[in-house]
């Protein structure tokens, strides 16, 4: 049974920074791309990043580059992703999610999703 499970979310004051954790099991964790999504109330599901099999290659929305960072450990079959100078924006419930292609924008094409973890941010 596949699993992904997230962790590391809170409460944070604007400007300050959170590191989202993401826990896989139950599948080749290196075959999988992995990617982090966010949904606020009300809104649609957004790409935020997503790294290849190899951590070689990563991508970032517009929305969050410069500010987070998407990183991978196979060997712990982990993906975190740190996020700096967080805005009230930001505030979600963040999700990651693996697929084995490269459509990494597309969420319809990911096989495996979390259950999510929740980021609230304040000014």
């Amino acid at each position: 049974q596949v699993q992904l499970v997230e962790s590391g979310g809170g409460l944070v004051q604007a400007g300050g920074s959170l590191r989202l954790s993401c826990e896989a099991s139950g599948l080749t964790f290196s075959s999988y791309l992995v990617g982090w999504f966010r949904q606020a109330p009300g809104k649609e599901r957004e790409f935020v990043a997503a790294i290849t099999w190899s951590g070689g290659s990563t991508w970032y929305a517009d929305s969050v580059k410069e500010r987070f960072t998407i990183s991978r450990d196979n060997a712990k079959n982990t993906v975190w992703l740190q996020m700096n100078s967080l805005k009230p924006e930001d505030q979600a419930v963040y999700l990651c999610a693996a697929q084995a292609g490269l459509r990494v924008g597309v969420p319809e094409k990911y096989e495996y999703w979390g259950q999510g973890t929740q980021v609230s941010v304040f000014s």
